[in-house]
């Protein structure tokens, strides 16, 4: 089989939520969501925060699986602590039960690092994960990966229709979400997202915003 990520809906250069599981070495499953960059048709990147689980876990087994799905539940438990046992399989590295598709990984390169001008602790070093895809299982035909850009366009889009409506504070509580939604658009969206707030943007501009 070809490995390529496309069949799963990752666009190369961006960043997808994901469900990331793994395995300690006594035996204990993980899952954490984590955002996962497609960085080539075969490859992936992560960067993960040293001492999480999920870091110490991939630098011990050198394999860990990318999870998708579109379960909010799962993204929710996997948030505020780990999965029950019920929600994965009993693969030598756990998978989800409940997932639309998943990714077989195998480690390339780790790589420290703190990143400039994180809003995050400066003391918290993570881990750059590159890591080769040598397996795509499809759980079902259509996957959907979910990516933080589509989201946050809707979220822009829904209080431009209500911009021209609303009081001054309102206003500028829009403007400043629509600065958040680019600039993260422009980190993680795909190409038809960062094209589709780039046309917002003007539009906006058209209509006398400052931005």
């Amino acid at each position: 089989m070809t490995i390529n990520i496309k069949r799963v809906g990752m666009e190369k250069g961006s960043q997808y939520e994901t469900i990331i599981t793994t395995i300690s070495p006594d035996g204990r499953k993980n899952a954490a969501p984590i955002g996962t960059i497609a960085y080539s048709e075969k490859e992936v990147m992560c960067r993960i925060f040293k001492t999480s689980h999920t870091a110490q876990n991939i630098s011990n087994q050198k394999e860990f699986i990318v999870n998708i799905t579109s379960n909010p539940v799962i993204f929710t438990l996997a948030t505020i602590g780990n999965l029950p046992e019920e929600y994965f399989t009993d693969d030598q590295v756990p998978i989800l039960k409940d997932c639309d598709a998943y990714l077989k990984c195998k480690v390339k390169t780790l790589k420290e690092a703190r990143k400039k001008n994180d809003p995050v602790n400066s003391d918290s070093m993570s881990l750059v994960i590159k890591a080769e895809v040598y397996d795509i299982v499809l759980n079902k035909k259509c996957p959907k990966i979910a990516n933080r850009g589509f989201y946050m366009l809707i979220e822009s889009l829904v209080n431009y229709t209500r911009i021209d409506i609303v009081n001054d504070n309102m206003k500028e509580y829009y403007l400043e979400r629509f600065r958040e939604d680019e600039r993260v658009i422009k980190k993680v969206g795909t190409s038809e997202d960062k094209k589709s707030i780039e046309i917002l943007k003007n539009q906006l501009k058209d209509m006398g915003y400052d931005l």
